[in-house]
């Protein structure tokens, strides 16, 4: 046999080992995917995998609850912080409620004429006392609404009557206050009782 014959017999041998060899690749690759289909298919037919999906499907439900749960507690606690902070802001309120219309009588009593020696001693007693409660009302941020010659607010006024604006009153303008208001911030203890001028 010639040289060149020989070559291409082994040339065609290799040619056959590869083909086989191809193929038997290709029958393990399918077979390899045929028994992970039959084993996917058993898992999923077995109930124990059931089960599983169950649990998998509980488990993600509980898990939204509780992130809904830990959502509305955080909401609560912002809500209880911001009570909390409102309560410690007013908390004066109520109190000071009760106590203007004592700081009204006492200015009446210092507004009054005394001559005598000792209705002098006790009207600087009262004034004391008038002093030491502004400064509480002070230190409690509780400021006095007395807005004589400004502008009529209803936020923080009531108007108890009108009269006809006199020559360079604006319109709309406090010319007297009846009753002096009080506020602590933007909050209204007692608003204030006034005339307001108008334009006829």
């Amino acid at each position: 046999m010639s040289k060149e014959n020989k070559n291409q017999s082994l040339e065609e041998e290799q040619s056959m080992n590869e083909a086989e060899e191809v193929t038997t690749s290709d029958v393990e690759s399918e077979e390899v995917e045929a028994e992970a289909v039959a084993e996917t298919e058993a898992v999923e037919q077995d109930p124990e995998f059931d089960e599983l999906e169950t649990l998998k499907e509980q488990t993600e439900q509980l898990e939204d609850q509780v992130l809904r749960l830990q959502a509305e507690i955080a909401n609560m606690r912002r809500t209880h912080t911001r009570d909390r902070q409102e309560a410690a802001k007013y908390r004066s309120a109520n109190l000071a409620s009760k106590l203007v219309d004592a700081l009204d009588n006492l200015e009446r009593a210092l507004d009054s004429e005394i001559e005598s020696e000792d209705g002098l001693a006790l009207k600087k007693g009262v004034e004391m006392v008038y002093q030491q409660l502004i400064q509480g009302f002070n230190e409690e941020n509780i400021e006095v609404v007395n807005p004589l010659n400004e502008p009529f607010d209803p936020n923080f006024e009531q108007a108890v009557s009108v009269m006809p604006a006199e020559e360079g009153v604006e319109d709309n303008t406090v010319v007297h206050v009846v009753q002096k208001g009080y506020k602590i911030d933007n909050r209204v203890i007692r608003p204030a009782m006034v005339i307001v001028a108008q334009q006829q």
